[in-house]
């Protein structure tokens, strides 16, 4: 399919009635996701389209996972409990 026939098959809208009602037109394009053009004297001056979808960043939550490595007992105190000052 050509790209004048694409064109032709889009709703065209006069700039002046654009201009009139360009608000309530930007919405339409937004919630329906049907572009159109805006002519001026029959000629394409603009296109509008919907944005494209917003992209997924990602999170920081659990960046981290996997870097880290346990070496030995994580749950024993480190120093043998006969050698604590507190208990003497």
């Amino acid at each position: 399919m050509s790209d004048d026939k694409q064109i032709t098959d889009l709703n065209t809208v006069a700039i002046s009635e654009f201009k009139a009602r360009c608000l309530n037109m930007l919405n339409q394009v937004r919630r329906t996701g049907a572009p159109f053009i805006v002519t001026r004297r029959g000629e394409p001056v603009a296109m509008i389209v919907p944005p494209p979808p917003p992209s997924i960043t990602p999170s920081w939550l659990g960046s981290k996972s996997g870097t880290a490595h346990i070496k030995g007992d994580i749950v024993s105190p480190v120093v043998p409990a006969e050698e604590w000052e507190v208990l003497s």
